[in-house]
């Protein structure tokens, strides 16, 4: 049976890279991004060589290297130098070099800021080309695990079991040692009680470190990292990043590292969107997990618009009424029970972490004949109406008369996050702290918009638009930088002041 026959091994070809990689090729796309960033700008590092040495590598190169890599889901430092021996693309890419793993590792280490100023510096630029239009952003997070498994992550109560279990061991083996007469058993026994009393000094010593640090956990490994539970309940330790996207090509604008939880972030998220694009007024859609009474209030001081989704309605216990059976009525600030009495409010605000609250409540609770069904509590039923309510019942009243428009959410925020964690695995970090973590999260959006722009312009389009920044992004780009350098949290105040006198005679152009 005749098979298909290769070429002889032996056989010298002349053959160019530009043969070698097609015109469709996301090298070439990456090649021409990245030939229009403004490298040193945006802070990317170019250490100067000095007398002796080998020269440094250019950061456009290394910055290609990353682009490239993420979106084929390969992260690793020595994986990409692997690459660059084997792989065609790459060899074009990056003229045939070929950098060992620790440069490739310490760049994308020592570029954090300059990773976060790109980024948003590309958003910036798909708001020029008209492919950001800012009216509707979708607010979520997802959740990726750290460099640092559970066994090597402690709460409080954590680390009083684990000095429960050893007081017990050490008693335990006391009475054997008391017991016992066999010499070779008591030394055994004796270094067993030593090992234990070893590590409740170690306990001891954690313990005293997680009270001094303020926190309610504490990470070994990675010290920012925090155990989170996922919408699955599956526990793990990692970092709870949160996302905005535009609802026009479903782009994302805007990326940092939350708390445990979302109710502290939609306002900082918004915010942080509407000053980024210079927007007067958004609209903002979120889950329930956003839906926080100061947050609104925020968000509603800044011109924006949310639509968050209602938390469902509660009851102190099982099998009683929930809160919506309670009518409030505004102009006389009391509550309508179920049964029909007046539940008013007589002390002034009480005072909690992040918002003030009445208690309303009626003392014909006592003798009422629906006290089974509504409340267990020996004083009868308690509600307790925050100050931002009126913020809650306003957007909840949005969410429910637009119920079309909130479903959008889902449609706009869970498309990239499906290509983030599914189609290129970033369901874990390769690096360590807040900072670093944050690097890897850039260049993954970097790559997700770059990739997304191919799917709605074709290699055609976006080859041209971007050929046709180049020129005017040359004049404005100091324009663009100097924004993102500001606006960026990381950069210090004393490389804010050099900036701004570096670059104070392009300003006046």
């Amino acid at each position: 049976m005749d098979h298909i026959t290769g070429a002889d091994r032996n056989q010298l070809q002349f053959v160019s890279l530009e043969q070698m990689v097609s015109e469709d090729s996301w090298a070439r796309v990456i090649d021409l991004f990245v030939d229009i960033l403004p490298m040193k700008k945006l802070g990317f590092k170019n250490p100067g060589t000095g007398k002796e040495g080998r020269p440094s590598y250019n950061p456009s190169m290394l910055l290609k290297l990353y682009l490239y890599g993420y979106k084929h889901a390969i992260r690793s430092s020595r994986k990409l130098a692997h690459c660059c021996t084997i792989n065609v693309e790459l060899w074009w890419l990056l003229h045939g070099l070929k950098p060992s793993f620790r440069a490739i590792a310490y760049f994308r280490k020592e570029n954090a800021q300059a990773f976060k100023a790109t980024f948003r510096m590309f958003v910036l630029m798909l708001k020029e080309l008209e492919l950001i239009q800012g009216e509707t952003i979708a607010i979520d997070s997802f959740k990726i695990f750290a460099q640092n498994n559970l066994k090597n992550n402690f709460n409080q109560k954590k680390i009083d079991r684990h000095i429960e279990y050893i007081d017990s061991k050490v008693e335990e083996y006391e009475a054997q040692l008391n017991e016992s007469d066999a010499e070779e058993r008591n030394v055994l026994l004796k270094k067993k009680i030593a090992e234990k009393l070893s590590s409740r000094k170690k306990y001891k010593q954690l313990a005293e470190k997680l009270k001094q640090s303020g926190e309610k956990q504490i990470s070994l490994i990675d010290p920012d990292a925090r155990n989170l539970l996922s919408s699955k309940n599956i526990s793990g330790v990692g970092y709870n990043i949160q996302a905005a996207a535009d609802a026009k090509y479903k782009l994302l604008v805007h990326n940092h590292i939350g708390e445990s939880t979302d109710k502290r972030e939609p306002a900082r998220t918004a915010l942080s969107v509407q000053s980024l694009l210079g927007l007067t007024h958004l609209k903002t859609l979120s889950d329930a997990g956003y839906t926080t009474g100061d947050q609104l209030y925020m968000c509603k001081q800044a011109g924006i618009v949310t639509y968050s989704s209602p938390m469902p309605s509660t009851s102190p216990y099982v099998d009683c009424y929930l809160l919506s059976r309670f009518i409030y009525h505004k102009e006389g600030n009391y509550y309508i029970c179920p049964s029909g009495e007046k539940m008013i409010t007589h002390a002034g605000w009480s005072h909690r972490p992040n918002y003030r609250s009445r208690v309303y409540k009626t003392k014909a609770c006592i003798d009422c004949s629906l006290r089974e069904k509504c409340t267990k509590n020996k004083i009868g039923r308690v509600i307790e109406r925050s100050e931002y309510q009126d913020i809650i019942d306003e957007n909840n009243g949005r969410v429910i008369l637009n119920h079309d428009y909130y479903k959008l959410r889902q449609q706009i925020i869970e498309h990239p996050f499906g290509v983030l964690k599914r189609q290129w695995g970033f369901t874990y970090t390769l690096m360590k702290g807040r900072v670093n973590v944050l690097s890897e999260v850039n260049i993954m959006m970097i790559v997700y918009n770059l990739r997304r722009c191919l799917s709605i312009l074709g290699i055609e389009g976006l080859r041209n638009r971007l050929k046709g920044l180049m020129e005017p992004f040359s004049k404005i780009s100091c324009v663009f930088c100097s924004l993102i350098i500001m606006l960026c949290p990381f950069v210090t105040k004393e490389r804010k002041k050099k900036f701004i006198l570096e670059y104070a005679n392009y300003y006046t152009l």
